[in-house]
């Protein structure tokens, strides 16, 4: 039983770390690249680019604190075995 929960912990943090690392990726490309302001213009959506920027910051800070949470919980599990 406690073997399972390991292993359904583990799966979980690899999961919500994967989720992490590709938020993180592609809103740090949005932000730091014009990759989006093109793929925008080319849809005809460029007049949003004036509010993007409310969007992807907070992503950009909410995947890295999951990224961070991911892996304190990582080694405060580490920690106790």
């Amino acid at each position: 039983m406690i073997a399972e929960e390991q292993t359904m912990t583990e799966k979980t943090d690899r999961k919500l770390l994967a989720t992490g690392i590709a938020g993180t990726v592609i809103a740090a490309l949005c932000c730091f690249t014009p990759l989006l302001a093109v793929l925008l213009g080319v849809v005809g959506l460029s007049t949003v680019l004036g509010w993007i920027d409310y969007v992807l910051f907070p992503a950009l800070v909410f995947f890295i604190a999951l990224m961070a949470y991911v892996v304190w919980r990582r080694q405060r599990r580490a920690r106790r075995i």
